[in-house]
């Protein structure tokens, strides 16, 4: 059996393919290969063919480009713009004005869309002009952008619950559903978040939001009609047991093409930008799950999982002291890769001793999910951090990271939160079971 020092070198040798620039699909193959010839033999390489295979002919994983084309229609067919300008109308009331409207938009889209990257670009192109007239802090605001986006992968649909579950065989049903109430949770720690610091500082909301009248407020929610009616039909059809992910998914596409058929938006041209993205995105995505795929394969042969458990039960880890562990292995390599890479290179490995520790796999993805969020805004490496500056297009990107702690912080204690009370994950998946 392999030893856990030989597993530490391999996964730092896979770390270090990755920060050198190396795809982490052929970083990922190349470590379980290297492990294969070394401790295996040839003939089990020729295996990964099987293992491409039956990775790609796996209905569950067609979801994916469809949650992927579901996000492209309603990022170009104008829903969001509509959907912030309705949310400005009911929450710029709130202590705070549009800093609620950026938490709450990105709440609404990232039930739609399923990525933070895609997230942070929308809401902040539509979000940041209205910041720079109205006076508000530039930094609160661009922290509100980034930490707001993160929302994306914990609300369902969620593409990175879609691989944990396929590469766990875990029950993506029970993942969306355990991502509700810690989504809508950690959303409103940051609106609570928002509040306190304009009582405390009110200078950082700038000026006074002029109030709307309830017919206006009223008005405003036809906009709101379209992401509400195309969450219903994608999560309502899961949690009714009518569809499955990769159907409910496909619904959501036909959903979508409703109202951008309405805002006039629905063009072969339109079409053709989606199916662009998608293709690319999808073909970026499934070439890495087929490599963690065949290195769980041989992770599993080798026997891995049991040394490391092993190997923490010998350190005399409590389970509470292994999660703590994990939380600052994962904000550590947080720093130095994005998040479906820093995912599907630990799950193969991490899941199966956390299992033997006693932990249920849907709270483990759950946790490893909020973890990822933490990746987003953890510098230097935080995807969201470029993509909000991106938008921005001028100043320091320190201004985002700066503006980013407060809620990086409210993270880290709702990962506390859910390891104390894991009732928060598991009571609604449990409860609909």
């Amino acid at each position: 059996m392999i030893g856990a020092i030989e597993v530490l070198v391999g996964f730092l040798v896979m770390l270090g393919m990755m920060a050198a620039g190396i795809h982490v699909a052929v970083a990922i193959f190349s470590v379980a290969a290297l492990g294969t010839l070394m401790y295996l033999g040839t003939p089990l390489l020729y295996s990964f063919g099987d293992t491409l295979w039956g990775t790609l002919n796996d209905f569950i994983l067609t979801a994916i480009p469809l949650f992927i084309l579901l996000g492209e229609l309603l990022l170009r067919s104008g829903i969001t713009e509509r959907m912030y300008s309705a949310l400005s109308v009911w929450l710029n009331r709130m202590p705070g004005g549009l800093l609620h409207t950026n938490i709450g938009a990105s709440s609404v889209f990232a039930a739609m869309s399923g990525s933070s990257v895609a997230t942070a670009a929308t809401i902040g192109t539509v979000a940041l002009p209205a910041f720079a007239e109205r006076g508000y802090s530039e930094r609160l605001a661009l922290g509100t952008l980034a930490a707001g986006a993160t929302l994306g992968i914990l609300i369902p649909p969620s593409i990175n619950m879609i691989i944990y579950g396929a590469i766990t065989n875990t029950s993506i049903g029970k993942l969306f559903i355990a991502g509700i109430l810690p989504g809508l949770a950690l959303a409103g720690a940051f609106m609570l978040a928002i509040m306190a610091f304009s009582l405390l500082r009110p200078g950082v909301a700038g000026e006074a939001e002029p109030r709307a009248s309830l017919r206006e407020r009223l008005a405003s929610l036809v906009d709101l009609l379209p992401p509400a009616f195309v969450f219903a039909i994608v999560i309502g059809s899961i949690y009714s047991g009518w569809a499955t992910p990769t159907e409910a998914a496909a619904l959501g596409v036909v959903a979508a093409l409703v109202p951008a058929a309405l805002n006039r938006k629905l063009t072969l041209a339109m079409l053709h930008e989606c199916f662009l993205s998608m293709a690319r995105t999808t073909a970026m995505i499934m070439l890495i799950i087929v490599a963690a795929f065949f290195l769980n394969y041989i992770v599993g042969i080798l026997g891995i999982p049991h040394t490391l458990t092993q190997w923490v039960a010998d350190l005399g880890l409590s389970p509470l002291g292994l999660i703590l562990a994990l939380v600052i292995f994962y904000l550590v390599l947080g720093c130095f890769l994005e998040t479906l890479s820093m995912m599907i290179a630990t799950v193969p490995i991490m899941v199966p001793m956390v299992v033997q520790f006693g932990f249920d796999p849907v709270w483990f993805g759950i946790f490893l999910v909020i973890m990822m969020e933490v990746s987003l805004i953890t510098p230097p490496i935080g995807m969201n951090l470029y993509v909000v500056q991106g938008v921005r297009g001028r100043g320091s990107i320190s201004d985002v990271m700066l503006g980013s702690l407060p809620f990086l912080a409210i993270m880290l204690l709702f990962v506390l939160l859910i390891t104390l009370w894991p009732g928060l994950v598991l009571w609604l998946p449990n409860a609909m079971s």
